[in-house]
């Protein structure tokens, strides 16, 4: 079974290359190595050497602290959940997608829309 830090620190790596529009495969080349075992490191399944996750979050540009980001909840079993909220926002795929189109959208539009969810979530 997998411990819990390599399941987030492998999250971490889907959240980041997802958000950059990164395939596994283009990940997998920038690093060196088969995109098979990129989906090992995201699920889990295999443990990121420090090296590798060196290499793995140049690729990303990140810092290799980001993978860690947010650990303490997320290996806590009793961790409560928000009325309304997935448990993990960012596993999300539907909250990923939103983020990413989000960020997609100009600056300008973006505020503007940002304050019509305001709106609308203070009506909800």
């Amino acid at each position: 079974m997998a411990h819990k830090v390599d399941i987030h620190v492998g999250k971490r790596i889907r959240q980041r290359r997802w958000l950059t529009g990164m395939t596994q495969q283009k990940l997998a080349e920038l690093v060196g190595i088969k995109f098979q075992q990129i989906q090992k490191y995201e699920t889990g399944a295999n443990r990121v050497s420090a090296s590798r996750l060196w290499d793995i979050a140049d690729a990303l540009d990140v810092n290799v602290a980001y993978f860690f980001e947010g650990m303490e909840d997320a290996v806590k079993e009793d961790q409560p959940k928000a009325e309304g909220f997935p448990r993990d926002v960012m596993g999300d795929k539907e909250a990923m997608d939103l983020i990413r189109s989000y960020y997609a959208i100009p600056e300008d539009q973006r505020r503007r829309l940002f304050e019509l969810a305001r709106v609308l979530s203070d009506v909800a």
